[in-house]
């Protein structure tokens, strides 16, 4: 014998409960797919800006001069 108490029975579930549950699983079978897209490796940019990226703060800046866009 056991020395664990029985597991109670689950309460039935609603239809509108068991429709978000899997709404719920849907989304995260999506998200990890993307996740897993994006971990591939993105081409490398060609001709671009040198040194940290530009539109960091919100501005551009080229030769010196910044520009709020």
């Amino acid at each position: 014998m056991s020395d664990q108490p029985p597991v109670p029975a689950r309460k039935q579930l609603t239809p509108a409960a068991q429709r978000a549950l899997a709404e719920a699983e849907a989304r995260r079978q999506s998200a990890a797919a993307q996740a897993q897209e994006a971990g591939k490796a993105a081409p490398k940019e060609l001709q671009g800006p040198k040194g940290p990226e530009p539109t960091r703060y919100g501005d551009w800046e080229r030769k010196g001069i910044a520009s709020d866009f």
